[in-house]
């Protein structure tokens, strides 16, 4: 990314998150460091810290930024569907690919560490749970089934895009549409398993 490409004299909060982001997608969470997100928007070392006084005050942004677009993902892709399974699966889709584009998924958006204090945080959290609840709810037509439903779901497809980040699965399906294309056959099946008429 050039320098200055993200700023250009308006909102700095906004350039430094996505600048975190694009770190963090790049090189992992441990990369991440206010003065090199400074760096990658163009400004001095210390104008940042007025908007992220410490490196945790930027991570929990960036993880807040996360939730809110894999849950504008998730909610597009939710209208590619009909069928209750088929929304659960797509949803698999979504997962593997944002993860494998941002290095960060539920890991980072609902680290505790993070969460502790953060209303921003927990919003975005709690909204994007709420879209994956409503489709989970759809399969089981029970809450607490529901619930049950999206923790093994959410396990796969964050199980696929981590295995394939880390280059386990590169031998057997080396294209991340096929990474993706298993995390849903999981979520469909468990979507067969746990449905209302399973």
């Amino acid at each position: 990314m050039a320098k200055r490409a993200s700023y250009h004299h308006g909102d700095l909060r906004a350039a430094l998150v996505d600048a975190a982001l694009a770190l963090i997608a790049e090189q992992g969470v441990d990369a991440l460091s206010v003065a090199e997100a400074a760096r990658r928007t163009g400004v001095s070392a210390a104008a940042p810290y007025r908007h992220f006084p410490t490196r945790l005050d930027l991570l929990k942004a960036a993880a807040t930024q996360a939730a809110r677009l894999l849950a504008a993902e998730l909610g597009e892709a939710s209208g590619k569907a009909t069928e209750p399974g088929e929304k659960l699966a797509e949803a698999a889709r979504v997962y593997v690919r944002f993860v494998v584009r941002h290095r960060a998924g539920f890991d980072l958006i609902f680290d505790e560490r993070l969460r502790v204090g953060d209303q921003a945080l927990a919003e975005a959290g709690r909204t994007l749970m709420d879209i994956l609840l409503s489709i989970a709810l759809d399969v089981t037509g029970d809450a607490a089934a529901a619930l049950d439903l999206l923790e093994k779901h959410t396990a796969a497809a964050h199980g696929y895009a981590v295995l394939h980040l880390s280059g386990f699965l590169s031998r057997r399906a080396p294209a991340l549409e096929d990474i993706a294309e298993g995390a849903a056959e999981v979520s469909r099946a468990l979507a067969t398993r746990d449905g209302r008429s399973g």
